[in-house]
């Protein structure tokens, strides 16, 4: 009887073995896919983040890379642990695996929370920042954002072209008689914000706050999903650690 107790304590351990080994390597693919949703937010969409009011954006890009950073070193650690049955070792994984966790509820937090109040930032401080910041000294930044927005969506002002009409780049003499930026020409060229007309600039299309908006939200619920994914995936890992630990310090003793 005691050795047959022993062959299925044997077989359930090899059973959650492999279960945990096949669950560690998505775990480890979807923290590559976690930090290369942060690195691509950063990276790509960074000409954007001078625009918004808040560093919210960014802090939820950082947090992911930092959690897809440490889901890659706690899965090679899971495997280590798996192989060796390490029961030193799991509880260090299992430990990690809820440190990662709570970074990532952290960031989903973060998102929420500015999925939330992400119309009125950007009703409030884009057309703020086109009037008062675009074209000025030590604003060079803020310049070269708004720029690549207005290229990149195809859009000229926040709301329409009309908004550059009282901004403080054109009515300075730096603007040369432009009535809008160069960046809202459909074809950029020296001085061609000087003509203000639907067949030059991005007049008919319309302006950019909603553009950016849709952009941004859309980026939100990608960090969201992605991040949800590796959570739920995390939970299965706990679980699966917690009853191969179990199982192990059963078998032995």
């Amino acid at each position: 009887m005691a050795h047959y107790k022993a062959e299925q304590d044997d077989w359930l351990i090899v059973y959650l073995k492999y279960l945990l080994f096949v669950f560690n390597f998505f775990f480890w693919v979807g923290g590559a896919a976690v930090m290369a949703v942060g690195v691509w937010t950063l990276v790509e969409k960074s000409g954007y983040l001078s625009v918004l009011a808040s560093s919210t954006f960014a802090t939820s890009a950082y947090i992911l890379i930092f959690a897809g950073a440490l889901v890659m070193v706690t899965g090679f650690l899971g495997f280590g642990a798996i192989v060796r049955e390490d029961r030193g070792c799991l509880s260090t994984y299992f430990c990690l695996l809820l440190v990662i966790f709570l970074v990532e509820l952290v960031a989903g937090v973060l998102a929420h929370m500015y999925y939330q109040r992400l119309s009125d930032e950007l009703k409030q401080h884009l057309t703020q920042t086109l009037s008062e910041n675009y074209g000025q000294p030590g604003a060079a930044g803020i310049t070269t954002s708004v720029d690549r927005l207005q290229q990149d969506f195809k859009c000229c002002g926040s709301n329409s072209s009309a908004d550059w009409q009282h901004s403080a780049y054109i009515l300075s003499r730096e603007a040369e008689g432009r009535r809008v930026p160069d960046s809202c020409c459909k074809t950029v060229v020296e001085r061609c914000g000087q003509r203000a007309h639907p067949s030059n600039i991005y007049k008919v299309e319309g302006g950019c706050l909603t553009k950016l908006e849709h952009f941004l939200a859309d980026h939100l619920l990608l960090m969201g999903a992605v991040g949800i994914g590796v959570a739920c995936l995390q939970i299965c890992g706990m679980a699966l650690t917690c009853c191969l630990h179990r199982r192990l310090q059963l078998h032995f003793y």
